[in-house]
């Protein structure tokens, strides 16, 4: 039990320093695109697809290898290809050079599969769900401290302070930085996972078995045999909407906040590190009472709608901003247009936190017991699809039309997710705690 616990906190801390590398990318990424010459807001959004879209297709290929090999070594060598992804976006010199190292980084992040392989391989089933739910809490950490490391790394003392202790050669700037330090992420996480992390389970012998992954169904095969359930098919659709609308408008968040109030990659990763608390501490400490009160049916188009108000609000934040008092006097960087979008953040993490609960409640209440794992794979299928797709369509949208129009078009889509919520029944079996889908943060 005590190796099982050790083991439980070393893959907690290896999925933490990953997720936390990629979490100093994220606010720095619109402004690297914008570096390069051609690099607007829609090649933006085709970068933070390339990540969801090579993540969507490797996920499935590294869980059938963890299956065959072991999960140790699947763990260590995602680690290590991250290491060379990171780097390799830190020095990149042109375009095509950012789309090789994101869509590498996003290959080596489907080791999820693995790291949630591992967890199942060492905890009890009557465990389980709160183990897994410790890798959703490693997410959500990560995602708060990594866009607040990128931060400090971007600041211009800090490269300063840094280009000065590193030898000449090696290139330090605000986009280069962050960049090393998520790669440096990686390093240690595959060092400590080398070195510290046993094994979970035996590997697979070679007699009888077909090449690895041949003996499972593709993830898109999977969603299109879910869409002819009736039960799941409703659930499917709202999770891959929202997420669509979810994803593209976090992207395209970065180059509003810096086109339109002028913030710098510093500024705009200390507003993702206020969403970030804000969504776990919806999700860790609202969330109980809230299901504790009212059924996950009720809760869904109430969630949908909370998060239909914060997507028209956040173009709307510029005349929120003149009707605001300027606290400039009380704390010095508190004005008008930084308060309306403090507001206004604050509504968004809530409406999708409570959405994404219930609908998350709904699948496990809709599916049989042995059927829970299949349909939440399926859920995560459906948001690393919509990821993919949701950042390019927004990303076209702003550079053709400007800023309010992906904001608008998320709150237009999340139209039909409120009435499928709406028309959802919810069975009488109580729903199993299950983990948020920890995806989404990438």
């Amino acid at each position: 039990m005590e190796g099982s616990r050790r083991a439980l906190a070393i893959v907690f801390g290896v999925v933490f320093l990953d997720l936390l590398g990629f979490g100093i990318i994220v606010p720095i990424l619109p402004f690297y695109t914008r570096s390069f010459p051609g690099g607007n807001e829609f090649v933006i959004g085709l970068l933070a697809a390339s990540y969801s879209a090579m993540q969507f297709l490797a996920a499935p290929l590294l869980g059938s290898l963890s299956d065959r090999y072991g999960r140790r070594p699947i763990i260590v060598l995602s680690l290590g290809g991250g290491v060379v992804a990171w780097t390799l976006f830190g020095l990149a010199d042109a375009l095509w050079t950012l789309f090789l190292a994101r869509s590498l980084a996003g290959a080596m992040g489907g080791n999820l599969s693995a790291a949630q392989a591992y967890v199942a391989d060492i905890t009890p089933e009557e465990e389980r769900a709160s183990a897994l739910g410790l890798l959703g809490a490693a997410f959500g950490m990560g995602f708060i401290f990594g866009p607040g490391i990128g931060a400090v790394l971007s600041f211009d003392a800090t490269v300063v302070a840094v280009d000065a202790a590193l030898p000449a050669p090696v290139p330090v700037d605000r986009f280069s930085l962050p960049s090393f330090a998520a790669a440096a992420m990686s390093l240690v996480g595959a060092v400590v996972a080398l070195a510290f992390l046993p094994e979970s389970r035996p590997v697979a012998s070679d007699e009888g078995a077909g090449p690895a992954g041949t003996d499972r169904p593709s993830q898109v095969g999977l969603l299109l045999e879910a869409a002819r359930s009736a039960a799941l098919r409703p659930l499917l659709t709202a999770f891959f909407v929202t997420s669509f609308a979810f994803s593209g408008v976090t992207i395209m968040f970065i180059p509003f906040v810096a086109d339109v109030f002028g913030y710098t990659a510093s500024q705009s990763a200390l507003l993702l590190t206020y969403i970030g608390v804000l969504s776990v501490l919806v999700q860790g400490v609202f969330i109980g009472p809230l299901t504790a009160r009212y059924s996950s049916r009720r809760l869904a188009p109430a969630g949908a709608a909370v998060l239909t108000v914060g997507l028209v609000g956040l173009p709307a934040t510029p005349l929120l901003a003149g009707g605001l008092p300027d606290l400039t006097g009380v704390v010095g960087f508190l004005d008008g247009n930084l308060l309306a979008l403090l507001l206004v953040l604050a509504v968004i993490p809530v409406g999708n936190g409570v959405l994404n609960v219930s609908l998350t409640a709904l699948v496990s209440t809709t599916t049989a017991s042995d059927r829970q794992g299949s349909a939440f794979g399926l859920t995560q299928g459906a948001g690393s699809l919509a990821r993919t797709f949701g950042p390019v369509v927004m990303g076209g949208l702003y550079s053709l039309f400007g800023y309010r129009a992906p904001f608008l078009l998320g709150a237009v889509l999340l139209l039909p997710v409120l009435f499928i919520a709406s028309r959802l029944d919810e069975p009488d079996r109580p729903a199993e705690p299950r983990p948020v889908d920890p995806g989404q943060a990438r």
